[in-house]
């Protein structure tokens, strides 16, 4: 059902769209590891959208909270940031989730954001559904879309926490992600709650999938197969064909880092452009 309906979507908006190797053909993501108490994450998201006039659309849908309407108190920060035009969008109702109305901010939408909760409630309402095909099209049509700790896994293909029990287990009763990331597994909240060992299992049984982990305060800004960190932590890449030098299975991106999400390469922010020298291209040990 999922191929069948990405598959309209790419005769609607032209087979070429679809033509992208990891991240978007078009438009941006942000893609944050929670806790965002300072502004420059969302003053960043507020000038890839194009400034206080686009449209912005937030789907709080990951909370616990069965109603969210204009009033949703996370509105505030992205006020604050600049934007006036804000439209909160939400329903656990799949047949909503379908239905012209309900899209309808979407089309018309700049930007998309998603805060956090619990993944798998966003799967539950909009995967396969029109709201997971509009938002498609909103990067499509080169806008930005973000999200910060549930907001961010979901960005990926592979959903991990995504269990309904609890949210320490990785691989669990829902595994698949709206997929603006392909083949990526994304896990967020990482130093602040001591998680980066905990991609290394799920790498280790899906070898093809690339692990993201990202910390607090800190977010990725992806563009095509590339992507810069920003923030005032680290992002972590669990990457199964590359090793550190003693054997690590995992290594870190600070501010202004960047990675090619195609050839699986990461860059310091100096004027070099030199790959990271403690980085080898040889499998984890345990392939050997």
């Amino acid at each position: 059902m999922r191929r069948f309906l990405l598959g309209v979507m790419a005769l609607v908006v032209g087979a070429g769209a679809w033509a992208q190797e990891v991240g978007p053909k078009r438009g941006t993501l942000v893609v944050a590891g929670g806790a965002l108490e300072d502004s420059f994450i969302l003053d960043r998201f507020l000038e890839i959208a194009g400034g206080p006039e686009a449209p912005l659309v937030i789907i709080p849908t990951a909370g616990e909270g069965d109603l969210y309407d204009e009033f949703y108190s996370g509105v505030a920060d992205f006020r604050k940031a600049g934007f006036k035009d804000v439209t909160v969008l939400h329903t656990r109702d799949r047949n909503v989730a379908n239905s012209d109305e309900f899209v309808a901010p979407i089309q018309r939408a700049r930007a998309v954001w998603f805060p956090g909760g619990r993944q798998w409630r966003l799967a539950d309402a909009y995967l396969d559904t029109r709201t997971e095909l509009e938002l498609h099209a909103v990067l499509d049509r080169g806008g930005v879309i973000g999200g910060t700790s549930a907001g961010a896994t979901i960005q990926g293909s592979y959903l991990i926490r995504g269990d309904t029990r609890n949210n320490t287990i990785m691989m669990g009763d829902h595994v698949e992600g709206f997929g603006f990331l392909k083949n990526v597994a994304i896990d967020q909240h990482l130093l602040a709650r001591n998680r980066h060992f905990d991609l290394i299992p799920v790498i280790e049984k899906h070898p093809d999938l690339l692990g993201i982990g990202i910390d607090e305060a800190t977010a990725i800004v992806v563009v095509g197969d590339s992507f810069e960190v920003v923030g005032k932590s680290v992002v972590a890449i669990y990457d199964n064909r590359r090793t550190l030098a003693n054997e690590g299975r995992f290594y870190f991106l600070r501010a202004g880092d960047t990675y090619d999400l195609k050839t699986r390469q990461a860059r310091r922010r100096d004027l070099t452009e030199e790959p990271f020298e403690v980085v080898k291209e040889e499998p984890w040990p345990y392939l050997n």
